[in-house]
């Protein structure tokens, strides 16, 4: 019966705030005159191919992007910098890959290793200053996202290739170009990216590297309790700086299926805005590896379907990003309330399991239609104190 009552609840949260997602836009797309019926029909409309491997890349990209926002989330750290790290990440790649240091397949794992490095870096600067001086990693990443925007502008003038009214890096070479999966059948020759996998080895290692090693029992639990970690024998100083580049690394993954499998060049045209979402991702995954993985089709899926709207019925795809900011605030509504709920069963049978059987009624203590022998002097041998006096017994309180 537990286990039921524990799937129902785990169920019952993402199913709430889905129902209080819709109701909201709902009577947003009402106050606005949109037609509710045609938005609806549209957007929950299932996919062509085409739009369902755009979908599908689309989820692997705020996937990395979730994770590597979730692995700061673990430790009680805000890292909204993911956006500058993609990018100063996506830009060395580029670089690099481009220059052609090492031949064919050799050149793209360089490239995403000087990515993941590069990402890394650009986090750490905000977790050195966060432990050697206390300036906070929110305004610290706030900034650096910033400065990250303006140093890659400034670079790409620098040593980037004009093309018309466009600049970019220098195209990568096609013998390090990683081909597309076709897995998708009538989608009209698109393909899944080949580096879209990098979003399934990233989910399995965070899951394992936080569930089953010391690592993530210890970012778990300065997570929870800093002051607790610390008195178990925590440096969080190290954790806070080891967590910060490991998020970065991530963080510098998000362009890599896009840089070598479609566009084979970082330019003004590269996607901006991805390290935002994903820290939306992960909220709305609750940091969780399956529940990231959800949150990032959830979103693709709205991103993708809302492309449609402007055409079809003449709402404005902003309307969607409304939308998915509307679900993470019915996200967090649904689990707070799951969760008191939750609280009060678990006090309740607690409570239950600590309160001392009522006098008389179960047979045990001597009062009417009790068996024989069960209390003081029924049985042959009965005497003083052989049965329990409840009255001397201390009693414990309900936990509160």
């Amino acid at each position: 019966m537990r286990v039921v009552q524990k799937l129902l609840l785990g169920l019952a949260a993402p199913v709430l705030a889905l129902l209080i997602a819709g109701a909201l836009a709902s009577i947003l797309l009402a106050a606005t005159g949109a037609d509710v019926g045609a938005f609806w029909e549209t957007l929950l409309k299932w996919p062509e191919p085409r739009n369902r491997v755009n979908i599908i890349n689309s989820a692997a990209i705020l996937y990395l992007s979730g994770v590597a926002a979730a692995v700061g989330f673990r430790m009680n750290l805000f890292n909204i910098g993911v956006e500058g790290q993609y990018r100063i990440g996506a830009f060395v790649a580029a670089v690099v890959a481009g220059q052609a240091f090492l031949p064919g397949a050799l050149n793209t794992v360089f490239a995403i290793l000087m990515a993941m490095v590069a990402g890394a870096l650009w986090a750490g600067i905000a977790a050195v200053l966060r432990v050697t001086r206390g300036v906070s990693e929110v305004i610290a990443t706030i900034m650096l996202n910033s400065i990250a925007g303006l140093l890659v502008g400034y670079l790409i003038k620098k040593v980037g290739v004009r093309t018309g009214n466009s600049i970019s890096t220098k195209e990568i070479p096609e013998s390090s170009w990683v081909s597309g999966i076709p897995a998708v059948p009538d989608a009209g020759g698109a393909e899944i990216y080949g580096l879209a996998l990098l979003a399934v080895v990233v989910g399995i290692a965070y899951y394992v590297v936080i569930t089953y090693t010391r690592f993530g029992f210890d970012v778990r639990a300065t997570g929870a309790s800093e002051s607790a970690a610390v008195a178990s024998g925590v440096n969080v100083k190290k954790m806070i700086i080891i967590s910060m580049l490991i998020s970065g690394a991530i963080a510098g993954l998000i362009g890599m299926p896009v840089l070598f499998g479609q566009a084979h060049n970082y330019g003004s045209s590269f996607q901006v805005g991805i390290g935002f979402s994903g820290i939306a991702v992960a909220l709305l995954g609750r940091n969780n590896p399956a529940g990231i993985a959800a949150g990032a089709l959830i979103f693709a899926f709205l991103s993708e379907q809302g492309n449609r709207l402007n055409i079809l019925v003449g709402i404005s795809p902003e309307i969607v990003s409304v939308t998915q900011g509307i679900i993470v605030l019915a996200v967090v509504i649904a689990y707070t309330l799951v969760r008191r709920y939750r609280r009060r069963l678990e006090q309740a049978a607690v409570a239950s399991q600590l309160a001392p059987p009522t006098a008389g009624t179960d047979g045990k203590d001597g009062g009417p239609g009790q068996d024989p022998g069960d209390g003081p002097g029924n049985g042959p041998d009965a005497g003083p104190g052989d049965g329990p006096d409840l009255a001397k017994s201390p009693r414990e309180e309900p936990v509160k």
